[in-house]
């Protein structure tokens, strides 16, 4: 809903935005801003204690540290007063630290875990979406979207930087329903007694909010981030995490800034996912070149996905600047039209901004930092160990767009593409090598995977048939 006095335009692009994303602006909330894991932490371990009903609490990765345990133990102890308490959490994001004792301690409780997504002999490929949201809803009432897992690394002196929000009102039911639906996917669906309308929650406020629920295969995020692109006229601040560039959206970006926008991209200057670099960095020629301003974070890991538009549009939430958050992930995020919150999260990127590292074209056309503070630029090994697999398929993307483009030429290539062209080359090589000097290695392993697709489309058929049959 869009208020009375809204021009034609603003109408246009509001009914644009509700048809790109499926989700219309659901007006009557309060929205606070929450900067890092401190207040993010603090903020849902308040909620956690003073739930009454019931506490769905989605997470793509769920640590078996320190902060999770203190999660475990904060909603076991509500289960244990009778709070209905149910957890998601995506397998492959978990897949090597799979929260055994934090599973123990909820479950022991009364409360209930399911794993999104885990192998299945059905569906050969499905592992490859993944649920990456990060969510609470909690009586229907109050919810958290943001781009924070649970763990230590969001803590203490080398806290990875990352932003979230807190919404009370109307709008949580569609929090509330974006679980539902993926629960539902998962087992057993909710009860109705779990169940919630917006016209079932009080009025909290004045602002509207859309909540948009990715899933595999949708692309509601990527056409509103295209939407933004073109909507905007004066301002256009992003930060992401994985920024993998995609040709339209590169074309976007700099027909923004070929018609005065002031574009800006804040990425990290390390990454917990080797080779993630390389790619964000693959597509700054084409960036700078287009008049887009690129910022590189000091320090250790930038793992926000935000932004904020003309100083009246914002967004927060887990969705990645790349193909694999666009369109293989179940993802969460919120848009906000509202002036006095896009303020703030201006001045939280300038605040960004003054740990950040502007990249410009020096002489010679390289690509060099300027004005370069001190502050250290490693994410530590420690970051690097405990990487989230799951970006792997975002970095499989990347390659794959490298690879090509440089073999349709398609489109222009930066030099940081030349080592990945040249590990993919090697590898290409080698598999020609084995493959023309012993085929069965290659040969076997390939009838396998073709063997096992066909017995999964059949079964699925079949699954499908009798669905059809029994509704005759």
């Amino acid at each position: 809903m869009i208020a009375p006095t809204a021009t034609p335009v603003e109408r246009f692009f509001d009914r644009a935005f509700a048809r790109a994303t499926g989700a219309a602006p659901v007006p009557g909330n309060r929205v606070r801003l929450l900067r890092d894991g401190g207040e993010n932490y603090g903020a849902w371990l308040e909620s956690i204690a003073e739930a009454r009903q019931w506490i769905h609490f989605e997470s793509y990765i769920i640590h078996d540290d320190e902060v999770g345990l203190q999660f475990a133990d904060a909603l076991a102890r509500r289960a244990r007063a009778g709070v209905v308490v149910r957890v998601l959490y995506d397998w492959w994001g978990s897949f090597q630290i799979t929260p055994r004792k934090y599973a123990q301690i909820l479950r022991e409780a009364g409360a209930e875990l399911r794993a999104v997504n885990p192998p299945h002999l059905g569906s050969p490929l499905a592992w490859l979406s993944r649920d990456h949201r990060k969510a609470i809803a909690i009586d229907g009432q109050i919810g958290y979207v943001s781009g924070l897992c649970v763990g230590e690394r969001w803590v203490g002196e080398n806290a990875w930087r990352d932003t979230g929000i807190e919404i009370v009102g109307p709008a949580v039911a569609q929090i509330e329903d974006a679980f539902a639906d993926l629960w539902a996917q998962t087992g057993v669906s909710l009860p109705p007694a779990e169940r919630v309308t917006a016209s079932d929650v009080q009025p909290a406020g004045r602002l509207p909010v859309r909540v948009v629920a990715s899933v595999p295969g949708a692309t509601g995020m990527y056409r509103l981030d295209q939407l933004v692109a073109a909507a905007a006229r004066k301002t256009l601040w992003l930060t992401d995490a994985y920024f993998i560039a995609t040709t339209p959206y590169v074309q976007a970006l700099k027909a923004a800034a070929a018609d005065g926008v002031d574009v800006r991209l804040l990425v990290p200057g390390s990454s917990d996912v080797p080779g993630a670099r390389a790619l964000t960095r693959a597509a700054y020629r084409a960036l700078l070149e287009g008049g887009i301003r690129v910022f590189e974070w000091n320090g250790s890991m930038l793992h926000a996905k935000t932004a904020v538009a003309d100083g009246r549009w914002a967004r927060v939430g887990s969705t990645n600047l790349n193909p694999s958050s666009w369109l293989g992930n179940w993802e969460l995020d919120v848009s906000i039209e509202d002036e006095t919150f896009a303020r703030q999260m201006e001045t939280m990127y300038e605040q960004d901004l003054t740990n950040a590292t502007e990249i410009v074209i020096g002489r010679h056309r390289r690509m060099r930092p300027i004005d370069a503070p001190h502050a250290s630029r490693g994410a530590g090994p420690g970051v690097r160990r405990r990487r989230s697999r799951g970006r792997m398929t975002a970095g499989a993307l990347g390659i794959g767009s490298a690879v090509g483009a440089a073999l349709t030429r398609s489109r222009p290539l930066g030099a940081a593409e030349a080592r990945i062209l040249g590990a993919a080359a090697v590898l290409l090589l080698a598999l020609g090598v084995v493959g023309f000097m012993w085929p069965r290695f290659l040969s076997v392993p390939l009838a396998l995977v073709m063997l096992w697709s066909a017995i999964s489309l059949l079964a699925r058929a079949w699954h499908l048939h009798r669905e059809a049959s029994r509704a005759k």
